[in-house]
């Protein structure tokens, strides 16, 4: 229990971010592992720190982080900007004025109370507290590939969050700071107030890529898929909903994308239900010449269902002919879109059989496919 004399400190909490390096295709705050998110986790460190906290969410978060905070005290939401720095100055102007205020990344869900305590104590006394690490590395300008000077790493130092101030100081800051910034020591900085680093911690890191999404003891499902159909004449060649020039196509109840069938069996497999052939059969007269990608959305629909995100895909494709270097963003970027993910997280290589076999003698053409899901948030989630 904090005393009457203690100072009143809040919180700004930084949630409206996209998290595309995540690889989720969707806000990694809101990402679920062990029946919390990563926005939950955070919460629960800093708000016994605290007396009041403001959420700063994406205007398309905005309702389903609504929905998280419930039954959570002395917290609101606010819509971010563009930028962090917009953000930031949204979340201190929609913050009830304070002695001290913590700025903190939502996607830090690590930090510990001895950081958060170091910052707090820092900014009462001396206006800031920054939490940073010493740089492990060396550091090194560069001109193009051209060293120009190398840094003294003893007094280097990586900055974390949080960053915490004297909240009529850091508003002075930002109200006087025109352009945007990497973080608030900058802000505060270029106001002329002195930045205070405090202890951090190498294990405060903030969620980023899919590996860090495996700190949070994430359980993902990895599934494989294989397909190979018949190269005919007088059919259209159609590989991940790309049409390709070519004098042969593959034969099949559908279009006979092999690649799009692959990666449908990868999805079904880590999700633990029936293969294409179970669900979309070839003697059904509805699936007739149907799209492979219509197919894959139906997929992904089941996918997400039950309760799974897509973290991954990676497919190979197995012809002699054509050759498919060249297509193959295209095959990409179509499957990503297919799949609502970002293209970095679907990958599409090609090779021969070296002549060997029914590749190899141009007979036909087979795919196989990997793929890891996720838990994603707010949908059912099979027991």
């Amino acid at each position: 229990m904090k005393s009457s004399n203690s100072p009143h400190v809040s919180a700004v909490l930084l949630c409206a971010g996209k998290g595309a390096r995540a690889g989720l295709g969707y806000n990694k705050l809101l990402y679920r592992a062990d029946g919390q998110t990563v926005l939950e986790r955070t919460l629960d460190r800093i708000q016994s720190h605290v007396r009041h906290t403001t959420v700063v969410a994406a205007a398309e978060d905005h309702d389903r982080i609504c929905e998280l905070l419930q039954g959570r005290e002395n917290i609101q939401i606010c819509i971010g900007g563009a930028t962090r720095t917009e953000s930031v100055r949204k979340g201190l102007a929609a913050l009830p004025p304070c002695d001290i205020v913590v700025i903190h990344d939502g996607a830090r869900p690590f930090v510990g109370s001895d950081i958060l305590e170091a910052s707090i104590d820092s900014a009462v006394r001396s206006g800031s507290g920054i939490a940073a690490v010493p740089a492990t590395d060396t550091i090194k300008v560069v001109d193009g590939d051209t060293v120009v000077e190398t840094l003294d790493r003893s007094r280097l130092v990586n900055v974390q969050t949080p960053q915490t101030f004297r909240y009529n100081e850091i508003v002075d800051a930002y109200a006087r700071c025109d352009g945007d910034y990497t973080d608030d020591s900058a802000v505060y900085e270029r106001a002329g107030y002195t930045a205070h680093i405090v202890a951090g911690d190498s294990r405060n890191v903030k969620i980023t890529t899919p590996e860090d999404v495996l700190r949070l003891g994430a359980r993902g499902k990895i599934g494989s898929g294989f397909d190979v159909h018949r190269l005919v004449a007088g059919r259209k060649l159609i590989l991940g909903g790309v049409e390709l020039t070519h004098d042969k196509g593959l034969l099949g109840h559908s279009d006979a994308d092999v690649l799009t069938h692959a990666i449908m069996d990868a999805l079904l497999s880590a999700a633990g239900l029936p293969d294409i052939g179970v669900l979309f059969p070839d003697n059904d007269a509805q699936y007739k010449d149907i799209s492979s990608l219509t197919l894959l959305a139906r997929v992904l629909q089941e996918v997400h269902t039950r309760g799974y995100a897509i973290g991954n895909v990676s497919a190979v494709v197995m012809a002699e002919k054509p050759k498919l270097a060249a297509h193959i963003p295209a095959i990409r970027a179509r499957l990503a879109e297919a799949l609502e993910t970002n293209v970095d997280c679907v990958n599409v290589s090609a090779t021969t059989t070296e002549k060997l076999g029914i590749i190899g003698e141009e007979k036909g053409i087979a795919a196989s496919a990997t793929c890891l899901l996720y838990h994603e948030y707010g949908k059912h989630r099979q027991q």
